[in-house]
């Protein structure tokens, strides 16, 4: 089963950039679909945005379309998430996660589609 590390997490004005990584070990990368999440202190965990197996298509929630990015490198075993134009509501604990499940767009919107989950890394926007 694959293992998820994240990184790049940290503290960043309200407008900046921030990339994280999501590194992979212990499986065959390229044979899970990926996503991110985040959760803010006393809310649900969310979703943010997916990647399929290849990397051809993506997924956004509709609060980071068009700020946010998501990639992968199979090569590298490591997925990505490009952040941009960032806002304090954007400030949560960000996850990596990564299912080998065959699954509708729909269903990868959901928390319980992935089987594998990284530690979480911090994110803070200050204004």
């Amino acid at each position: 089963q694959v293992q998820l590390v994240e990184s790049g997490g940290g503290l960043v004005l309200a407008g900046g950039s921030l990339r994280l990584s999501c590194a992979a070990s212990g499986g065959i990368f390229s044979s899970y679909a990926m996503g991110w999440f985040r959760q803010a202190p006393g809310k649900e965990r969310e979703f943010v945005c997916r990647i399929s197996r290849s990397g051809a298509s993506t997924d956004y929630a509709e609060s980071v379309k068009g700020r946010f990015s998501i990639s992968r490198d199979n090569a590298k075993n490591t997925g990505y998430l490009q952040m941009n134009n960032m806002k304090p509501e954007d400030t949560a604990v960000y996850y990596c996660a990564a299912t080998d499940r065959f699954l509708t767009w729909q269903e990868l919107r959901s928390v319980g589609a992935y089987r594998r989950w990284g530690q979480g890394t911090q994110v803070t926007v200050s204004s």
